[in-house]
């Protein structure tokens, strides 16, 4: 269920300039996902090629379709791309709240301006779903920014689909997950 007006395509935050991607934002998302600094802590994010990015804008141009939300690109005022984040319902059970920012502006506040946007926009548009986080536990800094968001650990266990056997995924949530929540949520 998506509001047929959606949230706005663009948002303006103190510092940044937050939009739906089109197909001109490949050559700095490709290379945002191609970084090793970036993906080093999640390695099944990293792209190899730019049809991978390519699909993943599809994706989220996708959500945008359905839930009247989705992922931003993160330029600043003088049009430096700066990352992406936001966030769409994810598997119809809750809002997924995510944000990948390039090395350069890490420990800027930036996650927690593009979040502050994307929670807000989503309480708009379908306030009855939680709003949740994924995070490797190994990836400090962004359970500090997710923790940072007020998102409250509602989960930890096994990262299904990941080939390192030991990797640990925490979920986040603004509230208490009913257990089919938590299920559809944490065994894909």
């Amino acid at each position: 269920m998506s509001d047929p007006e959606g949230a706005a395509d663009a948002v303006a935050t103190d510092r940044l300039i937050l939009r739906k991607p089109s197909r001109t934002d490949l050559p700095e998302l490709f290379a945002l996902y191609a970084d090793p600094r970036v993906w080093g802590p999640d390695p099944l994010t990293r792209h190899d090629a730019i049809e991978q990015t390519d699909k993943m804008v599809d994706n989220w141009c996708a959500a945008w379709r359905r839930d009247g939300l989705g992922m931003w690109t993160a330029y600043s005022a003088d049009n430096i791309f700066v990352g992406i984040g936001g966030c769409f319902v994810r598997y119809g059970v809750a809002w997924n709240l995510g944000f990948r920012l390039l090395p350069q502006f890490w420990g800027q506040g930036y996650a927690q301006e593009i979040s502050t946007a994307a929670t807000t926009a989503a309480r708009n548009l379908r306030p009855d779903l939680p709003m949740t986080a994924y995070v490797l536990e190994s990836n400090e800094r962004s359970r500090r920014a997710v923790e940072r968001t007020g998102l409250k650990l509602a989960w930890r266990g096994a990262d299904a689909g990941n080939p390192d056997a030991s990797a640990v995924r925490l979920l986040y949530s603004d509230r208490q997950l009913p257990k089919e929540a938590v299920n559809a949520l944490t065994e894909r």
